[in-house]
């Protein structure tokens, strides 16, 4: 089997989970907030993870260190995660998705900072076409803000972040190490943002599987995608990662009664010119060095 059809076969794995996990969290918004789906997506996920090192016997790759960088990594991720909870909730999946898109070009602008790379003319051109494509999607109006929208896109750039303080991470830290704190850390930020009012909603027969599903399927589509990464490259895997959205915005016609909006497509078609031509401009650049 080649490896474009290998990585075709995993994106289809990490596509399912996205669309799942984004279903299973607006089924959940009725009785649970983003705080306790989070606690409790992450309690499933840390006995998962706790019980995949323990079979294997991986504790020793469960690295104590740059535990300030875990923390400030997975304070990102829960908050992008919290956010984009509530925006599946607030509008359309296949506006989500398509905001969702745009954060790797909040990696180009941010990369500067955090990982001290520098900005290219292709990153700024892939930026700048992915703030069209922002507005694109969006059309915001100043006279009635969406919130749903507002919190799609700040999802995106603490997203940006985590990939970024990821990246760091992988210098030093083994994925399990990453996995370990991911879902442990984030379990006790869960616990504490949902428990501050004394009143944390127990999961029921009716929610549980759901809750089941949030935690699975967001670890999941992880996986899927860091496999297809690993064997067939950037140009390859972005474009199938961009089947999510008409995959979404299917699975919202027809589970939520959501009309196709052909802006969100044409949006998102223009932050997929911008994040392809740069990894194309990378690609390019890379055996010249």
């Amino acid at each position: 089997m080649s490896p474009t059809l290998r990585a075709a076969l995993w994106m289809t794995g990490a596509i399912a989970s996205f669309s799942s996990m984004a279903v299973a969290g607006r089924e959940l918004s009725a009785g649970y907030d983003t705080f306790e789906i989070m606690l409790y997506r992450s309690a499933f996920g840390a006995l998962i993870v706790i019980s995949f090192i323990s079979l294997t016997g991986r504790w020793h790759q469960v690295d104590r260190s740059h535990l300030g960088l875990h923390t400030i990594r997975n304070i990102a991720h829960f908050t992008g995660q919290n956010l984009w909870f509530f925006a599946v909730t607030a509008i359309p999946l296949a506006q989500v998705f398509a905001l969702e898109f745009t954060s790797p070009l909040w990696v180009f602008v941010l990369a500067p900072f955090v990982l001290g790379e520098r900005l290219t003319a292709p990153r700024a051109l892939a930026a700048v076409a992915g703030f069209i494509g922002i507005v694109i999607v969006a059309r915001p109006d100043i006279g009635s803000l969406n919130p749903g929208v507002i919190t799609a896109a700040s999802a995106a750039i603490f997203f940006a972040m985590t990939m970024m303080l990821t990246k760091k991470l992988t210098r030093t830290q083994s994925i399990t190490s990453i996995l370990f704190y991911l879902t442990t850390m984030q379990f006790f930020f869960g616990l504490i943002a949902a428990g501050y009012d004394g009143d944390i909603s127990l999961p029921d027969a009716a929610n549980l599987p759901f809750l089941l599903l949030v935690a699975i399927a967001g670890l999941l589509a992880h996986f899927c995608l860091t496999n297809a990464l690993a064997i067939a490259p950037a140009t390859v895997v972005v474009p199938l990662d961009f089947a999510r959205l008409p995959v979404i915005a299917l699975v919202g016609m027809a589970v939520y009664d959501e009309a196709l909006d052909i802006w969100v497509f044409i949006g998102a078609a223009v932050i997929f010119a911008g994040n392809y031509f740069n990894i194309w401009m990378e690609t390019r650049r890379r055996p010249t060095r």
